[in-house]
């Protein structure tokens, strides 16, 4: 089977080849490659063999100091190997155990790694995420709500955290459960958790996500990486007793900007771990008190979201291609629209006039050079905070 190219990526279910899912691997456990510009580089490059010969020139042409890291073949094969011995396996962006719902969102993950049973990652769920530091009776709600919601037919995603997250893992238990990890399937944090993670995978029902490389320890910025998946994975996301900046806020944003429903349990105002909750709501997020109040809500939008999740196949079929490098000239221009600040990539298209295949391939080239970090919605900036 050959490598897929831009248009396999996408729309239709395929396998990896062994040799495919080591060129995917390398290529995105190599330095400066993430979902985005992992993407980019398969419909740029048409294969991900390719792409790992172009990275070196590409990098550089757009200023890249040094030669860009490029992983080993010896490397993920290790990797690969110590995936399998653990009891995981790596699964490719379109191959059919890859989640339906994180498939189709902006920055999925070209490759995950999952232990446990993968179909839970496609049964209809719901995600609980809230403080670390709960309350008895925000661990109670938890309990309640994922309990009934489970017992409904729901898988419960959460992030194997302490407090509300176990509460949620714990309640849900017996009819699936999704933890997803900020480290490598091997690393679960925080350490109390792993007896946890293990009931999780041994109930038979639920599994572990992740897609970092396998003995990777998180860090503080992988956390909102994880978040994004917690969100991703499924139509609702329910925020039990969150303070201000918060990660459980993070989690909040990032499926309000996924189209996802955010569910609030409201709290007392004299609790400083339900000031999210309830900034959430005067927002605009739905105030729930029970299980039902969340079945209720979702049942007349489900159908709905899932028609338009569908009707985003073939999302980058349409794209312009060029084989051609862009002019200096061009790479200037690009550049000077660029600020600290995220910019939409497709106003640049538009103030610059160039044709989109450019501009795509400036910025891709920019991304590979270190120059540029990757924002959500379509946006970049210049040595910013962003989405890798």
């Amino acid at each position: 089977m050959n490598q897929p190219t831009h248009s396999d990526i996408t729309p239709a279910q395929f396998e990896l080849s062994d040799r495919q899912r080591l060129s995917w691997l390398r290529l995105y456990r190599s330095e400066n490659v993430g979902p985005a510009t992992f993407r980019d580089l398969i419909n740029h490059c048409g294969s991900a063999s390719a792409a790992l010969e172009m990275l070196p020139e590409m990098a550089s042409r757009s200023g890249g100091k040094r030669s860009i890291r490029i992983a080993s073949l010896d490397d993920v094969e290790r990797e690969l190997e110590a995936t399998t011995k653990f009891g995981a396996r790596i699964i490719g962006l379109g191959e059919p155990d890859y989640p339906y719902l994180l498939r189709y969102t902006e920055l999925a993950p070209p490759l995950i790694t999952v232990m446990g049973n993968s179909s839970a990652l496609n049964r209809p769920s719901i995600s609980i995420v809230g403080s670390r530091n709960a309350s008895m009776v925000g661990i109670k709600m938890a309990q309640q709500l994922a309990g009934a919601l489970s017992e409904s037919g729901h898988v419960i995603v959460s992030g194997l955290a302490r407090g509300i997250d176990r509460a949620a893992h714990e309640a849900s238990l017996e009819n699936g459960t999704v933890a997803a990890m900020a480290g490598g399937i091997d690393q679960p944090y925080p350490p109390e958790n792993i007896a946890l993670l293990k009931d999780i995978i041994a109930s038979g029902v639920g599994c572990a996500i992740t897609d970092k490389p396998f003995g990777w320890e998180p860090r503080a910025r992988d956390f909102p990486r994880r978040n994004r998946v917690i969100a991703a994975l499924s139509m609702g996301l329910i925020v039990i007793e969150a303070a201000q900046r918060s990660g459980s806020l993070i989690s909040a944003r990032l499926a309000n900007e996924l189209g996802r429903t955010v569910f609030a349990v409201p709290g007392s105002p004299l609790d400083p771990r339900s000031q999210g909750t309830n900034n959430l709501i005067r927002e605009g997020a739905t105030l729930i008190t029970s299980a039902d109040d969340v079945l209720e809500s979702l049942k007349p939008v489900s159908e709905a979201r899932q028609h338009a999740v569908q009707n985003q196949l073939g999302l980058f079929e349409k794209e312009e291609f060029m084989t051609l490098p862009p002019s200096d000239d061009a790479r200037t221009t690009i550049v000077s629209l660029l600020s600290p600040s995220p910019t939409g990539i497709d106003d640049i298209i538009a103030h610059s006039g160039f044709a989109p295949a450019q501009v795509a391939l400036i910025i891709l080239e920019l991304d590979l050079a270190g120059q540029i970090e990757r924002h959500s919605a379509n946006r970049v900036s210049l040595l910013g905070t962003g989405d890798r």
